[in-house]
């Protein structure tokens, strides 16, 4: 995110994004929808396994903010939501024999995943909104072939550093991911507890090419950032709650974090940046993904068809500070929520900024998570 913070708009309350982020670390699902709702249709509901927090009626018009639209007329409500820490822990379930319509992983993941056997590609007849989504991320590598798509993008962003600016001397044109190495914040670090987005943020500094496939010298470069920076580390976490809790509090200063987090702490009053740091921001895409035995076909397409209309991606900017991947979702999102996240002029270029990275191979992401495992823990 290129926009300094000193333009972003007037605190606000609570979002609904953070209610629900709240919820999820209380280990409360929003699967179980008003009762009123949940028995006004008979149409069986397809099963979203997908990341804490996603579990959001808004996407499926059946929330407190959007109240109507197509999926919930059908089915009475959202999905039925199964929730993951994280896609590692996802896909083990799913190995292990647990059957669901939909899963959400992100463009690195595609390869692997679609390697497993567990998925198919999706129909393209069945989606509505398909040739409306962004080619670079509808077309990138790994995510679609010649013979259809795996992965549907939905949302897109970056994973940066989001530190305190009262509580961390530096000039924001200095801003690196050697800032998480600065002695002086020594304990007073949060990270991502997942290598997808920890480990490859340190493979940035390490100055590791990241649109080639890894090397053993690239992993073991990005082995010894992530040896650095374990010392300074006080809080490992998936939950954006406690993140920016612990941010707000002043127990950490600066936390690797994705979009929302900035956003919520400076809807909250608090002085944040979300850093641009000069070796390159992390840039990343979810979508969604076709379990080969959905017990419910169909449900499973109308899933991927609310995720993917522009209404959807008009609640996500505006609520969730993300970007979307349907082209149209920006011409009805608020100008002004726009202009604040960079997508304003060129929501390709903000993309191209940034580095995604090409999907790995199962061998080499398997191996990155064994060693993000060990070296957190001590090894």
């Amino acid at each position: 995110m290129k926009q300094s913070m000193k333009n972003w708009p007037q605190p606000r309350a609570l979002s609904r994004r953070s209610f629900l982020r709240g919820l999820g670390a209380a280990g409360v699902s929003m699967a179980m929808v008003p009762t009123g709702m949940r028995l006004a249709h008979g149409a069986e509901k397809p099963t979203y396994f997908t990341w804490g927090g996603y579990d959001d009626p808004n996407f499926f018009g059946a929330g407190d903010i959007v109240t109507s639209g197509p999926f919930a007329e059908k089915y009475g409500g959202p999905p039925n939501f199964a929730i993951y820490g994280d896609a590692e822990e996802g896909l083990t379930k799913v190995k292990a024999g647990f059957v669901v319509d939909v899963m959400h992983p992100c463009s690195a993941d595609t390869i692997r995943w679609s390697e497993t056997g567990l998925f198919q590609r999706w129909d393209a007849n069945q989606l509505e909104h398909l040739n409306d989504l962004f080619p670079p991320l509808r077309e990138m590598h790994g995510v679609s072939d010649d013979r259809g798509q795996w992965l549907l993008p939905v949302e897109w962003g970056a994973t940066s550093i989001t530190y305190r600016t009262d509580l961390v001397d530096i000039d924001p044109e200095e801003e690196s991911w050697n800032m998480l190495l600065d002695p002086r914040y020594k304990g007073k670090i949060a990270v991502i507890d997942s290598a997808a987005d920890t480990w490859w943020c340190m493979a940035i500094l390490a100055g590791v090419d990241l649109n080639q496939p890894l090397s053993d010298e690239d992993i073991e470069k990005t082995n010894v950032m992530m040896k650095k920076l374990r010392p300074q580390v006080r809080m490992f976490t998936n939950d954006m709650t406690s993140l920016g809790q612990a941010l707000a509090s002043g127990e950490v200063v600066m936390a690797i974090s994705w979009n929302e987090t900035p956003m919520g702490l400076w809807w909250e009053g608090h002085p944040v940046r979300f850093a641009s740091p000069k070796e390159g921001t992390l840039t990343w895409f979810c979508g969604l993904m076709l379990h080969k035995n959905a017990p419910n076909y169909e449900g499973a397409h109308d899933i991927a068809n609310s995720m993917t209309s522009p209404e959807t991606g008009k609640y996500m900017h505006e609520n969730w500070g993300y970007g979307h991947s349907n082209e149209k979702a920006f011409a009805i999102s608020d100008p002004d929520t726009l202009a604040v996240l960079g997508l304003d002029v060129d929501p390709v270029a903000y993309m191209e900024a940034g580095i995604f990275g090409i999907p790995q191979s199962d061998a080499v992401e398997t191996r990155i998570n064994r060693d993000f495992e060990a070296i957190k823990t001590g090894f």
